[in-house]
Protein backbone atom coordinates (compact mmCIF):
# COMPACT_ATOMS: atom_id res chain seq x y z
CA UNK A 1 0.00 0.00 0.00
CA UNK A 2 1.16 3.86 -0.32
CA UNK A 3 2.73 5.36 2.06
CA UNK A 4 3.20 8.67 0.17
CA UNK A 5 0.89 11.80 0.59
CA UNK A 6 1.79 12.66 -3.03
CA UNK A 7 -0.67 15.45 -3.10
CA UNK A 8 1.22 17.33 -0.02
CA UNK A 9 4.49 16.46 -1.60
CA UNK A 10 3.80 18.08 -5.03
CA UNK A 11 1.57 20.99 -3.29
CA UNK A 12 4.84 21.60 -1.06
CA UNK A 13 7.51 21.46 -4.47
CA UNK A 14 5.06 24.03 -6.35
CA UNK A 15 5.22 26.50 -3.71
CA UNK A 16 9.16 26.08 -3.86
CA UNK A 17 8.89 26.56 -7.66
CA UNK A 18 6.79 29.67 -7.29
CA UNK A 19 9.19 31.41 -4.81
CA UNK A 20 12.25 30.07 -6.36
CA UNK A 21 13.07 33.31 -8.09
CA UNK A 22 12.71 35.12 -4.12
CA UNK A 23 15.41 32.12 -2.95
CA UNK A 24 17.57 31.51 -5.32
CA UNK A 25 19.47 34.93 -4.95
CA UNK A 26 19.52 34.10 -0.88
CA UNK A 27 21.61 31.28 -1.92
CA UNK A 28 25.69 30.69 -1.43
CA UNK A 29 25.84 29.40 -5.41
CA UNK A 30 23.25 29.90 -7.77
CA UNK A 31 20.93 27.33 -8.87
CA UNK A 32 18.51 26.18 -12.34
CA UNK A 33 15.21 27.49 -12.24
CA UNK A 34 12.67 24.76 -11.24
CA UNK A 35 10.65 23.91 -14.00
CA UNK A 36 7.88 21.99 -14.56
CA UNK A 37 9.92 19.05 -15.51
CA UNK A 38 11.88 18.80 -12.61
CA UNK A 39 8.84 19.22 -10.44
CA UNK A 40 7.25 16.15 -12.68
CA UNK A 41 10.76 14.24 -12.60
CA UNK A 42 10.80 15.00 -8.50
CA UNK A 43 7.12 13.44 -7.91
CA UNK A 44 7.69 10.27 -10.27
CA UNK A 45 10.80 9.90 -8.29
CA UNK A 46 8.78 9.91 -4.75
CA UNK A 47 6.35 7.51 -6.48
CA UNK A 48 8.70 5.21 -7.78
CA UNK A 49 10.33 5.07 -3.84
CA UNK A 50 6.74 4.81 -2.60
CA UNK A 51 6.57 1.77 -4.71
CA UNK A 52 9.56 0.31 -4.04
CA UNK A 53 8.67 0.58 0.31
CA UNK A 54 5.36 -1.11 -1.65
CA UNK A 55 7.22 -4.16 -2.96
CA UNK A 56 9.66 -3.91 -0.17
CA UNK A 57 12.71 -3.95 -2.38
CA UNK A 58 15.94 -3.42 -0.37
CA UNK A 59 18.23 -1.54 -2.82
CA UNK A 60 21.13 -1.75 -1.52
CA UNK A 61 21.11 -5.59 -1.18
CA UNK A 62 23.30 -7.42 -4.01
CA UNK A 63 21.06 -7.53 -7.49
CA UNK A 64 18.91 -4.53 -6.48
CA UNK A 65 20.86 -1.83 -7.11
CA UNK A 66 20.11 -0.90 -10.46
CA UNK A 67 16.81 0.36 -8.59
CA UNK A 68 18.85 3.13 -7.77
CA UNK A 69 20.19 3.79 -11.08
CA UNK A 70 15.83 3.51 -12.32
CA UNK A 71 15.72 6.54 -9.97
CA UNK A 72 18.33 8.80 -11.37
CA UNK A 73 17.03 8.39 -14.78
CA UNK A 74 13.50 9.58 -13.34
CA UNK A 75 14.96 12.56 -11.75
CA UNK A 76 16.71 14.03 -14.91
CA UNK A 77 14.23 12.31 -18.02
CA UNK A 78 10.72 11.24 -16.52
CA UNK A 79 9.51 8.19 -18.02
CA UNK A 80 8.81 8.92 -21.42
CA UNK A 81 11.13 6.88 -23.54
CA UNK A 82 11.88 9.18 -26.46
CA UNK A 83 13.61 11.56 -23.58
CA UNK A 84 15.77 8.23 -22.74
CA UNK A 85 16.60 7.47 -26.05
CA UNK A 86 17.39 10.82 -26.90
CA UNK A 87 19.65 10.67 -23.45
CA UNK A 88 20.99 7.13 -23.89
CA UNK A 89 24.79 8.01 -24.34
CA UNK A 90 24.54 10.10 -21.01
CA UNK A 91 22.33 7.09 -19.02
CA UNK A 92 24.99 3.97 -20.44
CA UNK A 93 27.72 6.39 -18.90
CA UNK A 94 26.08 6.83 -15.43
CA UNK A 95 25.66 3.50 -14.95
CA UNK A 96 29.21 2.85 -15.94
CA UNK A 97 30.47 5.76 -13.32
CA UNK A 98 27.97 4.31 -10.76
CA UNK A 99 29.02 0.43 -11.02
CA UNK A 100 32.70 1.27 -11.70
CA UNK A 101 33.83 4.20 -10.26
CA UNK A 102 37.31 3.68 -9.82
CA UNK A 103 38.28 6.61 -7.07
CA UNK A 104 35.63 5.05 -4.39
CA UNK A 105 32.67 7.29 -5.38
CA UNK A 106 30.68 4.11 -7.21
CA UNK A 107 27.44 2.16 -5.62
CA UNK A 108 30.25 0.15 -3.24
CA UNK A 109 31.04 2.85 -1.56
CA UNK A 110 27.44 3.29 -0.49
CA UNK A 111 26.93 -0.10 0.39
CA UNK A 112 30.26 -0.67 2.50
CA UNK A 113 29.59 2.84 4.59
CA UNK A 114 26.19 1.64 5.34
CA UNK A 115 26.91 -2.06 6.14
CA UNK A 116 28.98 -0.28 8.70
CA UNK A 117 26.93 2.08 9.87
CA UNK A 118 23.49 -0.05 10.32
CA UNK A 119 23.07 0.52 13.92
CA UNK A 120 22.75 3.99 14.03
CA UNK A 121 19.56 6.27 13.66
CA UNK A 122 17.64 6.31 10.62
CA UNK A 123 18.27 10.38 10.67
CA UNK A 124 22.67 9.77 10.76
CA UNK A 125 21.67 6.85 8.01
CA UNK A 126 19.98 9.17 5.63
CA UNK A 127 22.20 11.55 6.34
CA UNK A 128 25.06 9.34 5.76
CA UNK A 129 24.11 8.13 2.38
CA UNK A 130 23.16 11.16 1.40
CA UNK A 131 26.64 13.14 1.93
CA UNK A 132 28.46 9.78 0.52
CA UNK A 133 26.41 10.35 -3.06
CA UNK A 134 26.89 14.00 -2.84
CA UNK A 135 30.48 14.42 -1.78
CA UNK A 136 33.34 14.22 -4.53
CA UNK A 137 33.63 11.95 -5.84
CA UNK A 138 29.59 11.73 -6.67
CA UNK A 139 27.11 9.06 -6.97
CA UNK A 140 25.78 9.82 -10.35
CA UNK A 141 27.14 12.22 -13.23
CA UNK A 142 24.10 14.53 -12.70
CA UNK A 143 21.16 14.79 -10.26
CA UNK A 144 23.10 14.24 -7.16
CA UNK A 145 21.22 16.70 -5.27
CA UNK A 146 17.62 15.27 -6.31
CA UNK A 147 18.52 11.56 -6.24
CA UNK A 148 20.52 12.04 -3.18
CA UNK A 149 17.04 13.69 -1.39
CA UNK A 150 15.15 11.13 -2.62
CA UNK A 151 17.44 7.87 -1.60
CA UNK A 152 17.59 10.03 2.03
CA UNK A 153 13.79 9.83 1.82
CA UNK A 154 13.64 6.05 1.08
CA UNK A 155 15.94 5.21 3.85
CA UNK A 156 14.14 7.13 6.39
CA UNK A 157 10.57 5.66 5.41
CA UNK A 158 12.22 2.27 5.68
CA UNK A 159 12.59 2.77 9.35
CA UNK A 160 9.44 4.49 9.69
CA UNK A 161 9.75 8.15 9.28
CA UNK A 162 8.45 11.04 7.14
CA UNK A 163 10.48 11.58 4.01
CA UNK A 164 12.36 14.63 3.07
CA UNK A 165 10.65 16.92 0.99
CA UNK A 166 11.82 20.30 0.14
CA UNK A 167 9.39 23.58 1.46
CA UNK A 168 10.11 27.41 1.03
CA UNK A 169 10.59 27.32 5.18
CA UNK A 170 13.90 25.08 4.08
CA UNK A 171 15.38 25.55 1.16
CA UNK A 172 17.94 27.81 2.16
CA UNK A 173 19.36 25.42 5.23
CA UNK A 174 18.83 22.11 2.18
CA UNK A 175 20.80 24.03 -0.70
CA UNK A 176 23.75 25.87 1.08
CA UNK A 177 24.60 22.99 3.13
CA UNK A 178 24.66 20.74 0.40
CA UNK A 179 26.97 22.93 -1.92
CA UNK A 180 29.04 22.15 0.87
CA UNK A 181 28.65 18.62 1.03
CA UNK A 182 29.00 18.73 -2.96
CA UNK A 183 32.49 20.11 -2.38
CA UNK A 184 33.86 18.31 0.11
CA UNK A 185 36.00 15.01 -0.42
CA UNK A 186 34.43 11.87 0.74
CA UNK A 187 38.10 10.08 0.47
CA UNK A 188 41.48 10.72 2.16
CA UNK A 189 42.64 12.25 5.72
CA UNK A 190 40.74 15.11 5.57
CA UNK A 191 37.44 13.54 4.62
CA UNK A 192 37.51 11.55 7.93
CA UNK A 193 38.21 14.63 10.45
CA UNK A 194 35.20 16.46 7.83
CA UNK A 195 32.64 14.48 7.03
CA UNK A 196 31.41 12.89 10.36
CA UNK A 197 30.65 16.98 11.70
CA UNK A 198 28.52 17.35 8.34
CA UNK A 199 26.61 14.52 8.04
CA UNK A 200 25.62 14.99 12.13
CA UNK A 201 24.89 18.61 11.06
CA UNK A 202 22.41 17.11 7.72
CA UNK A 203 21.11 14.87 10.49
CA UNK A 204 19.55 16.92 13.13
CA UNK A 205 18.25 18.90 9.65
CA UNK A 206 16.93 15.44 8.55
CA UNK A 207 14.97 15.37 12.05
CA UNK A 208 13.78 18.78 12.53
CA UNK A 209 12.09 18.52 9.05
CA UNK A 210 10.36 15.52 9.80
CA UNK A 211 6.40 16.17 8.17
CA UNK A 212 3.87 13.79 9.11
CA UNK A 213 1.78 15.75 6.52
CA UNK A 214 3.79 14.03 4.27
CA UNK A 215 2.30 10.26 4.93
CA UNK A 216 -1.01 8.65 4.09
CA UNK A 217 -3.02 8.65 7.46
CA UNK A 218 -3.41 4.40 7.03
CA UNK A 219 -7.44 4.59 6.52
CA UNK A 220 -6.13 6.61 3.38
CA UNK A 221 -3.08 4.54 1.86
CA UNK A 222 -4.46 3.02 -1.44
CA UNK A 223 -4.66 -0.64 -2.40
CA UNK A 224 -1.26 -2.46 -2.70
CA UNK A 225 0.08 -1.87 -6.42
CA UNK A 226 3.37 -3.52 -7.83
CA UNK A 227 6.44 -2.26 -9.65
CA UNK A 228 6.74 -2.37 -13.44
Amino acid sequence: MGLLNLVAIASSLHQVQREFKTINPQLSGQREPMDDAVIENLLGGYRFVDALLDADIDVFSMGRHHYLLELNNIVLCGSDQNRRAEFAQHIAATERRFYGEPEGGGIGDIVEWRSNHLSESAWKLAAGIYVRALSRPQLFIEGNHRTGALIASYVLLRSGKPPFVLTVENALAYFDPSMVIRNTDKLGPIALLRLPGIRNRFARFLEEQADPRYLLAPEAQAAPGSLC
